[in-house]
């Protein structure tokens, strides 16, 4: 996959069959489209490409908003390399970009910069200045400008359409499940392993501590169940978002207990992916009870079929 951020960067012997959008966990919904392009590019002879965003144009708008992501951009680049894409275009959304009409971006990046053939949208999709682009301009401009435009239409899981906004809110809430359901894979999470308070050792259950990106969402404070990745080896663990509360702990961490392993991993690199949840956050009244709490949550995680 070739990865542009400037469309004077991009040439190509084949046209385009594109789609624009944030792609925001490349959740089943998402798979649709680039499954789509890739087939309309298998049967037209073109070569397959995503427009997104880097930053989300949200922070453009909204700079103090506290807004999460459910991709990191390498997350992302993974995604759409392992779906297929053979381009990908990574847009900063500056102010010029901002300013462009529904119909200025048409004509003035998608024909003239980089020549498509096809494009695919959503089925909520709008863009452009004042969310003036819609699939009814796609359709007046592709008869003008010779392209083609097809409209995708939503993805359901349990009469539900999926989106990145409903994916996020799943987590935030504890459903795991669900989620993974709408992405189609599980949710992970990435980071370097630093030193903590090191209490976990104490009491039987060391964890790596995982330094997060600060723009990926963490699920809903609790504990977890989950696949750790540590040297591309796989390892049952049990995952702790929180703050420590029994031990008067104050900053969020996220922590897990590795089983059946001991190796001295700080510094490096280690991925989770979630598979279920198993409680909220809990302050016990002693050390003493949240270690039988742990052994049931050990329980719990070496049964879990993965």
């Amino acid at each position: 996959m070739k990865i542009f951020k400037n469309f004077s960067e991009y040439s190509s012997q084949k046209p385009l069959a594109l789609s624009l959008g944030m792609f925001d966990g490349v959740h089943l919904g998402h798979k649709s489209i680039i499954d789509e392009l890739i087939k309309v590019g298998t049967n037209n002879n073109l070569e397959t490409a995503i427009l997104t965003f880097w930053p989300h144009p949200r922070f453009v708008f909204n700079p103090n908003e506290d807004l999460k992501l459910l991709n990191t951009l390498e997350e992302k680049k993974y995604l759409m390399e392992k779906y297929g894409i053979d381009n990908l275009f990574l847009k900063e959304f500056d102010e010029e970009f901002r300013n462009l009409t529904g119909e200025e971006f048409v004509r003035q990046i998608l024909v003239d910069k980089l020549h498509i053939k096809y494009l695919i949208i959503g089925y909520d999709h709008s863009f452009g200045k004042n969310k003036s682009g819609n699939f009814e301009l796609l359709q007046k401009l592709s008869k003008e400008l010779d392209f083609k435009v097809e409209q995708m239409e939503a993805i359901n899981i349990h009469e539900n359409n999926i989106s990145s906004t409903k994916v996020r809110n799943a987590l935030l809430e504890g459903n795991i499940k669900e989620a993974n359901e709408m992405l189609g894979y599980s949710y992970s999470v990435s980071g370097t392993v630093t030193h903590g308070k090191k209490i976990g050792r104490t009491i039987g259950y060391p964890t790596a501590n995982i330094e997060t990106d600060s723009i990926k969402l963490l699920p809903k404070k609790g504990a977890y169940i989950v696949e750790t990745f540590v040297n591309n080896k796989q390892y049952k663990g049990m995952l702790s978002i929180g703050t420590n509360p029994t031990v008067n702990g104050d900053k969020l961490t996220v922590e897990v207990y590795i089983l059946n392993f001991d190796e001295d991993i700080y510094d490096q690199k280690i991925t989770v992916k979630f598979r279920d949840y198993l409680h909220e956050e809990i302050k016990f009244e002693s050390l003493e009870k949240l270690i039988e709490r742990l052994d049931e949550d050990k329980r719990l995680t070496e049964n879990f079929s993965f």
